[in-house]
């Protein structure tokens, strides 16, 4: 599946510039103003082996975008080979991107890739989120011969101000359980907030936090987040009051279903 958009300013208001899908990759266009929100929907219901998923969105000058999903993605067994997803958004002058898909479910056997790339112009503003779950506890799921490989890059004028990776093969049920990895949690969320008021954000975020989770800041207008929990349930309950206070209280209605 392929998806491609980009979004421009029309005066106060954000509209749909440019609007392309194929494959199992749709979108839906809730009516919010002022930003315009997409959800995306893979109508596969799942990544596996083969499977190759691309994204690409471009934020105009002064628009605001939304992304997330209908629901958690899911990246099933995989038989042969790799499944793969690619992401990339360009945000231009003082345009805003909040980059909130809901949870990545991973199941016993899949294998992953996974990348998003973020391009920020010197005044752009970008909320990113992406919560994993290392398979569903509640159904007695573990995974003992998964693969995730996963990269998150932000670059503001083509210099890195953040990159993350995890890189995880085999039994990663056990990985899981050691103390420098996540002493047993079975969800995790990396957050990263560009903004003028990431310094004022900080000690509010850190108050919602649990002792499993964390927030800094690389800069004075970049923070980061990052917290584990025990299963889903768990994280989204951490992250739903933060995303809350750095969306300013516009997360998606489809978090909430």
């Amino acid at each position: 599946g392929a998806l491609s958009l980009r979004i421009k300013s029309r005066g106060e208001l954000s509209a749909i510039d440019r609007f392309r899908a194929s494959g199992a990759f749709k979108a839906l266009f809730p009516r919010r103003a002022p930003g315009v929100e997409a959800i995306i929907l893979n109508t596969a219901g799942g990544v596996t082996g083969g499977d190759r998923f691309q994204l690409s969105a471009e934020v105009g000058q002064g628009a605001h975008l939304t992304l997330t999903t209908q629901a958690a993605e899911r990246a099933y067994r995989s038989s042969d080979g790799w499944g793969r997803t690619e992401s990339t958004v360009s945000v231009e002058t003082d345009a805003t991107l909040h980059w909130l898909p809901q949870e990545l479910i991973l199941f016993d056997g899949c294998a992953l890739r996974r990348r998003l790339r973020i391009d920020l112009s010197e005044t752009a503003r970008a909320l990113v989120v992406e919560p994993v779950i290392f398979g569903r506890t509640a159904m007695g799921e573990t995974l003992k011969t998964a693969r995730f490989h996963d990269q998150i890059a932000l670059f503001r004028q083509g210099r890195p101000i953040y990159r993350d990776a995890v890189r995880m093969d085999g039994n990663i049920a056990t990985q899981l359980s050691r103390g420098a990895v996540t002493a047993g949690a079975g969800a995790m969320a990396s957050l990263v907030y560009v903004a003028p008021d990431a310094g004022a954000q900080l000690a509010p975020v850190r108050a919602m936090l649990p002792e499993t989770g964390g927030a800094s800041l690389l800069g004075d207008d970049i923070l980061v987040m990052r917290v584990v929990a025990a299963g889903s349930h768990e994280l989204r309950r951490t992250l739903l009051p933060v995303l809350d206070r750095l969306s300013r209280d516009a997360l998606p209605t489809s978090w909430r279903l």
